[in-house]
């Protein structure tokens, strides 16, 4: 996303490097780097409470904060960044990257209707007045001066003649409204993540750090948020044939970081396969039931680093 390690390093690098041709375009990409960094923490956080069945309150601020912090660095990227990247190569491909970013935190965590357990979102009837219903035991019943015996199971929406849900078009919103306007992004986030891609292959070789930064989020953009798991899983492998075919030479620095971005698409080419694997190793392990010596080792061939 945008808090990648990858696309936060080439923010510092590139940020440097511009510095004296155009501090402004500097100060903003370092104003970048800082929320990228925060924006990181906070990612991790809400990844880790996504399984929570009751979302503390925390949870809440926590994604207000999420969106807050996306929302800023959109707009200084929208304003100060994209209209000044014509004439840079690697600065225009991580300006078309962190765009689809921030737009996938949009998808993740404020979309309407809702394609992620990401984001917290309001329950259909928490805008409303509830009734408890009745407990165990005899029903009780009170006495209401001039309105004789009432009970407190009778259903109040058929004493006031209907539901008390709000009308279609005017249901509760999601805690973030008051931050971005409630929508759809996700068409928009796709397009933004087509075009970063066809920036990066055009402009960026196969084993470059960046082009691969933007080759995984589209990945796990697809399998989050589109549900394209076969389409996920094409991606990834076929980044990783991409990789392995070029030609041209890096440093250090970014053939550790090609490294690891193989190994998360190696990782990303078996997201969803998980059940049918198990149930091969299964099968396997039944049919060498009874046998001794040394222990059956898969072939793995030439493998590429992270497919194993």
């Amino acid at each position: 996303m945008a808090s990648s390690e990858v696309d936060q390093k080439f923010l510092g690098k590139l940020a440097k490097a511009v510095e004296n041709d155009n501090p402004l375009l500097a100060s903003v990409l370092f104003r970048i780097l800082g929320l990228s960094i925060n924006l990181s923490g906070q990612l991790i956080k809400a990844r880790k409470q996504r399984r929570d069945v009751a979302q503390p309150p925390a949870a809440v601020d926590l994604t207000c904060h999420i969106i807050w912090l996306s929302r800023e660095g959109l707009v200084l990227l929208q304003q100060y960044v994209l209209p000044m990247v014509g004439n840079y190569v690697e600065l225009k491909v991580l300006a078309y990257k962190l765009r689809a970013s921030f737009y996938h935190i949009f998808v993740l965590f404020h979309n309407t209707p809702p394609v992620s357990t990401m984001g917290v979102n309001t329950p259909d009837g928490q805008s409303t007045s509830t009734i408890p219903g009745p407990g165990p035991g005899p029903t009780p019943t009170r006495l209401e001066k001039g309105k004789g015996i009432a009970r407190d199971d009778e259903d109040v929406s058929t004493r006031k003649g209907g539901a008390l849900n709000p009308p279609p078009g005017f249901g509760p919103t999601p805690p973030t409204a008051f931050l971005m306007r409630p929508g759809d992004y996700l068409a928009e986030a796709h397009q933004y993540f087509r075009e970063a891609v066809q920036l990066a292959d055009e402009l960026l070789w196969g084993s470059h750090s960046l082009r691969l930064s933007v080759k995984t989020e589209y990945a796990a953009f697809l399998y989050e948020c589109v549900h394209d798991a076969e389409g996920s899983r094409t991606i990834a492998k076929d980044t990783i044939a991409q990789v392995y075919e070029a030609t041209e030479g890096i440093d250090n620095d970014m053939f550790n970081d090609a490294c690891e971005l193989v190994t998360v698409l190696g990782k990303m080419m078996k997201r969803g396969l998980a059940s049918s694997n198990t149930t091969l190793r299964s099968k396997a392990q039944g049919s060498s039931t009874g046998t001794q010596g040394t222990p059956r080792v898969e072939q793995e061939g030439n493998v590429p680093p992270g497919m194993i």
